[in-house]
């Protein structure tokens, strides 16, 4: 099957571009590069350095003709959605418009649409949160988000195209950019590794939902079938402070770092969780690996990268 990935080159769309290539599938990969890097782009991948937002877009789609989109292109920061809103809306909101026109009008079948599960729920009322909690996000990433999953509804109700929206938890591992890409996990290594003081913002009591790459590459995978449609989060449904974060970090880097704590940034929630557990029952999905073997991995990469 012919299998389009925006945003195949960074961070997570590389690890699902890697296992669409492994189990057999046609990949093209659309990433304007400007975070994604293209030696993460699998050698069996087509890949087109061109922007969502970008009229060649149309040229991409009509050349290749895929079966199935999985859009993870998109500013992924929530910080830089607080400093820049309008780039973020313009990459979030109408490059995934974009996006699932062109899928629509070159006979795609499915869109699989990354969402944020961290972002759109804001303060939660109810840990962890299903998908039928209420949405109010704080920041405008996750706002542009959830602005994605009603143009990707609306898409669906108007064409009949096969919709499913994945709302991740914080999503971390190998590969992850600590410049280009928002990731404490990612930001934490790097620093140890490279012996400066990672800052922890607040008081770091704030928690996180953190789910490794390799979990959310088999979610993409099972809602490709047929029939999938719909909203579903994907996490762990386990919740783990910043602080005990940054001691998993400091432990499995062998450092002896000091927390060192810094003001709160602005829309930063201070408790997200998901509740998997629909994926789970209709899909079999399981989580794999754990946040402790998925940390040792992490920085192993990173090791490994930096030597």
């Amino acid at each position: 099957m012919k299998v389009l990935v925006t945003g195949g080159a960074g961070f997570i769309g590389s690890h699902v571009v890697d296992r669409l290539v492994e189990e057999g599938h046609d990949v093209v990969v659309v990433d304007n590069l400007s975070t994604g890097k293209r030696k993460n782009v699998n050698r069996a991948a087509n890949l087109y350095k061109a922007d969502i937002q970008s009229s060649r877009l149309e040229r991409i789609f009509r050349n290749e003709r895929p079966s199935v989109v999985i859009h993870l292109a998109a500013q992924v920061s929530v910080r830089k959605s607080v400093e820049d809103p309008v780039f973020d809306a313009q990459a979030n909101i109408l490059g995934t418009m974009n996006v699932v026109h062109q899928a629509v009008l070159h006979g795609a079948r499915k869109v699989v649409f990354s969402s944020s599960g961290g972002a759109i729920y804001g303060e939660q009322e109810i840990y962890p949160a299903p998908e039928s909690h209420p949405t109010n996000p704080l920041s405008p990433y996750g706002i542009s988000k959830l602005c994605g999953e009603h143009y990707v509804s609306y898409f669906e109700r108007t064409s009949g195209i096969q919709t499913v929206c994945l709302r991740y938890a914080n999503v971390y591992g190998p590969r992850q950019d600590p410049e280009g890409e928002a990731g404490v996990v990612a930001i934490f290594i790097q620093k140890i590794l490279n012996n400066e003081q990672p800052i922890i913002n607040g008081n770091g009591r704030q928690t996180r939902d953190f789910v490794f790459v390799d979990d959310v590459v088999e979610a993409n995978l099972a809602v490709m079938g047929q029939q999938i449609k719909g909203v579903y989060n994907v996490g762990t449904g386990v919740e783990t402070s910043i602080n005990e974060l940054f001691r998993m970090v400091a432990d499995y880097t062998g450092a002896s770092s000091k927390e060192v704590h810094g003001p709160a940034k602005k829309g930063e929630q201070q408790r997200s969780l998901v509740d998997s557990s629909k994926i789970r029952q209709e899909l079999g999905w399981e989580v794999k690996v754990d946040l402790a073997e998925g940390l040792k991995r992490t920085v192993a990469f990173f090791r490994e990268n930096m030597n």
